[in-house]
């Protein structure tokens, strides 16, 4: 079907106009109109129904003591792992630091007090406690950008040197983008020629990441360890972690911090319907919450930091599976029929999102291994407050980190 018949089919007539743009941009913008998934986009009038949830049941995991009781094991297994080229980190650094104050990635944020120290810098600092552990060993990194900030990011790596770390095992790649839609269904515009475009939420990265075909270039690699760029006290490739994930024979691992109180608004790692899954904290109940299992601790305590480790080859197994498709009201900067761009004050359209934590249940079983909350836990999420740049400054510094 030719593009002008598929877009009519789908009531999207008024992309047809193309007046004022020149053959490049024309060029493009087909480009951009051909790839769209209409499968995804229909779904703002029937969303998935994903409120319903099978028998949720506890899950068990590690604990912090009975990780201390198997540390140099699991340490052995993993570094011989990373050692061996299996184990690569991919950091989601998709985001502006817009609620920071800062129209830059968010990694570039200064979060130093006598001195400079960018987000990005700290996250590296972390990785090369690893390196040293694995005798100068360095592990991949795969840096996933969005359209709005894969060039500074670059930059910004370039021109601090990668921070020291071996540029030869870093790889940027781009998420992949979704269309926006009005309360109508209509596709919006943000400029002419140019769709409103979102990034396809933290569940995307690995379909961002296996249509780039980077990870060719290192094909021993069998694990990926995926983390979020606000968490600056975060492990990563932590070879604890990943002996004990290796050790356990399970196809996923998941970092957790215990629960501080039932009602804490954090998503919680259970069992669904037999599968690991995460229930988020308004999905329980307030006897589920409350329940305390034969530890004393509560039932459901394990809540994720976004911090996995994920079996490549069943990643791969599961590339084509449909993760749930999140369709979520926000305001959405679009183009009026007078070309004028207009920044709406109230929700006026649908995004369409995925989400990393649904990906833990297609895997098929994942392992709980729970860190302590004041050595790896410090999520930069607002500029003051709770998870804010103050708290995070606090618990660094808890660490021994001089800011």
């Amino acid at each position: 079907m030719k593009l002008e018949e598929t877009l009519k089919a789908h009531g999207q007539e008024h992309l047809l106009n193309t007046k004022g743009l020149s053959e490049e941009e024309k060029r493009e913008y087909f480009s951009r109109l051909e790839s769209i998934d209409w499968n995804t986009v229909e779904l703002w009038k029937n969303p998935e129904d994903l409120s319903g949830k099978g028998e949720i049941v506890p899950i068990e995991g590690l604990t912090v003591q009975e990780i201390e009781k198997r540390k140099e094991e699991f340490k052995k297994v993993g570094i011989e792992a990373i050692r061996a080229g299996k184990v690569a980190a991919v950091l989601l650094a998709g985001g502006q630091g817009t609620r920071l104050g800062s129209s830059s990635p968010k990694g570039m944020y200064d979060i130093g007090v006598t001195h400079s120290l960018y987000i990005f810098e700290q996250l590296i600092h972390n990785m090369f406690d690893v390196v040293n552990a694995c005798g100068g060993t360095f592990f991949p990194l795969f840096i996933m950008t969005s359209d709005k900030n894969d060039q500074e990011t670059r930059a910004f790596f370039e021109e601090k040197n990668y921070f020291g770390y071996d540029k030869n095992y870093v790889r940027f790649f781009v998420q992949d983008m979704a269309p926006s839609v009005d309360f109508n269904g209509k596709l919006l515009l943000e400029g002419k020629g140019k769709l409103a475009l979102s990034p396809n939420g933290n569940g995307g990265w690995y379909s961002s990441l296996h249509r780039t075909n980077i990870e060719s270039e290192f094909p021993n690699v069998e694990w990926l360890n995926v983390f979020a760029v606000d968490n600056v006290l975060q492990r990563i490739a932590d070879p604890v972690f990943v002996g004990a994930t290796l050790e356990s024979g399970k196809l996923c691992g998941a970092k957790v911090v215990r629960k501080a109180e039932p009602r804490e608004k954090v998503g919680v790692l259970c069992l669904e319907d037999g599968q690991p899954s995460v229930i988020e904290y308004y999905e329980l109940t307030d006897e589920m919450a409350n329940a305390k299992g034969p530890d004393g601790y509560l039932a459901y305590s394990f809540g994720v930091i976004l911090n996995y480790l994920f079996n490549r080859k069943r990643l791969v197994e599961i590339a084509n599976a449909r993760i749930p498709v999140h369709v979520v009201k926000k305001k959405v900067p679009y183009l009026n029929e007078k070309g004028e761009l207009v920044k709406p004050e109230v929700e006026n359209g649908y995004k369409f999102e995925t989400l990393v934590v649904d990906m833990v249940r297609l895997m098929g079983s994942c392992l709980p291994f729970e860190v302590k909350r004041e050595h790896e836990f410090a999520p930069i999420k607002n500029k003051t407050g709770v998870d804010s740049v103050e708290s995070a400054r606090e618990l660094l510094t808890l660490n021994g980190v001089k800011l």
